[in-house]
């Protein structure tokens, strides 16, 4: 689907008919995945351009700088800004190949040699040798040229990785951070119907008192009401979690987080379409997919340097040194020579493996680039669909809601006349409870959908 776009059918995976390898060059992406997106209908997005800041659209200023912090003390980032300077280190090492090689030598021996005039005689000396080699390769053939391209490859791939994790660690500190709000909007609904029940049981026990209802019901309610009370503690240690995992996130121990990302008590919510853009934005944004096709230029170029060995490295160079005994040979003329110097391997057999190899791992490179475009897509598509269905769920859930609330007034209120038996109330009581939990729930939900498609839309790493 995508070889014919990121390389020529003739020249990509093949030797070209001079020495140096193929010539990467990066095509358009096919139509059908540069298009709108097949799950962009909807009031709930919108096609303009997505924003790399996105968490900004939930306006909570301790949400911005939570992020900020993370951005610039998150082990993981850290650690993807260490192997981007690894390899811009190997990047200049590939570049110092084109520079002339100077080699400077000597040596010193102390030993006997024969004596002059008298046979068999000995006497001590000192051998002093001293040497300067200077070579610079005639790239001819293009291995260098190709490994420094291969190099630049594997930085911009080393690049696009950090920015990566940035993505991904700027959807975990929004998730964390919203886990930790939501957390405590669903204790505080969980707390409301608690009192609701303690409130419909204290006017049961008053019937009962009056001998208008037995202690079965009383009992009943009294259950659920404690069912509700034992799912508080839960999500207790559903927040605490979510804030420890943000202390992380931050760079922080769990102590060392402020209070104030704790401060936020209700779910986060957007007033406005989210902005998806579409395809052909959605694969210039992931960091992955660039990561991916620069490893596929470098893989392309090192086809290049494996064919450079084919042909004889020719070298440039002279060298000039002084030999004698004793230090005062050091003044002895000095010889030199100049000239160029061939090397050319005779095992051709292994050379062309080499080759071979390399041709298979572009191949190995030009498949995981499509399998990385191809999982963009789903996952974007994906994260898509699963939001326009959270809101459609969230939208029948209130309405679930707002009738359960109705009927449970109607209840109460017919209860308090002694039109209807405890049991009755109970059961509006439990649908109740139900439908204002899922509520809740669902909000949550929402929340986590929000960020995954922001997540799968590639933003945060220009910030």
């Amino acid at each position: 689907m995508f070889k014919r776009s990121m390389l020529t059918a003739g020249s990509a995976l093949a030797l070209a008919a001079c020495a140096g390898g193929p010539n990467y060059r990066a095509g358009p992406v096919t139509a059908s995945a540069a298009g709108a997106f097949v799950s962009g209908g909807g009031p709930a997005v919108t096609s303009a351009v997505p924003a790399d800041d996105w968490w900004r659209l939930y306006q909570d200023p301790v949400l911005d700088r939570l992020i900020a912090d993370a951005l610039a003390a998150n082990t993981d980032i850290r650690v993807g800004v260490a192997r981007l300077a690894q390899a811009r280190a190997l990047l200049r090492e590939s570049r110092g190949a084109r520079e002339p090689q100077v080699g400077l030598g000597g040596s010193t021996q102390y030993g006997g040699l024969p004596g002059p005039g008298i046979s068999g005689q000995s006497r001590n000396d000192l051998q002093v040798d001293v040497g300067l080699d200077v070579a610079y390769e005639a790239d001819l053939f293009g291995r260098i040229g190709r490994d420094i391209e291969a190099a630049r490859g594997d930085v911009r791939a080393a690049a696009a990785d950090s920015d990566a994790v940035r993505v991904a660690i700027v959807g975990e500190t929004a998730r964390a951070y919203a886990d930790a709000a939501s957390s405590a909007e669903r204790i505080a609904v969980a707390e409301q119907i608690v009192a609701l029940l303690n409130r419909s049981l204290r006017l049961t026990e008053l019937r009962v008192g009056a001998g208008l209802g037995t202690r079965l019901d009383t009992a009943r309610i009294a259950t659920l009401r404690d069912q509700r009370l034992a799912e508080i503690p839960l999500l207790a240690a559903q927040r605490q979690a979510a804030l420890f995992r943000l202390a992380t996130l931050t760079g922080r121990t769990p102590r060392e987080l402020p209070t104030q990302a704790a401060s936020r008590t209700a779910t986060l919510r957007l007033d406005r379409p989210i902005p998806v853009g579409n395809g052909a934005m959605l694969l210039a944004r992931r960091p992955d997919v660039r990561a991916a096709e620069r490893r596929l230029a470098a893989a392309t170029a090192r086809i290049g340097v494996a064919t450079a060995e084919l042909y004889p490295r020719i070298s440039l160079g002279g060298s000039a040194g002084s030999s004698g005994a004793g230090l005062g040979s050091l003044l002895n003329p000095v010889s030199w020579l100049v000239g160029p110097l061939i090397n050319w391997t005779a095992n051709r057999s292994a050379a062309r493996a080499r080759v071979a190899g390399a041709e298979a791992n572009t191949q190995a490179a030009l498949a995981t680039f499509d399998g990385t475009v191809l999982q963009a897509l789903e996952e974007t598509e994906t994260a898509l669909s699963a939001y326009q269905n959270a809101l459609q769920r969230r939208t029948a859930l209130q309405s679930a809601r707002d009738g359960a609330e109705a009927a449970a007034r109607i209840t109460r209120a017919r209860q308090r006349e002694g039109d209807i038996n405890s049991l009755e109330l109970l059961d509006t009581e439990r649908t109740a409870a139900d439908a204002q939990a899922a509520l809740a729930e669902a909000d949550a939900r929402i929340v986590e959908a929000q960020i995954d498609l922001f997540r799968s839309l590639g933003g945060g790493w220009n910030s």
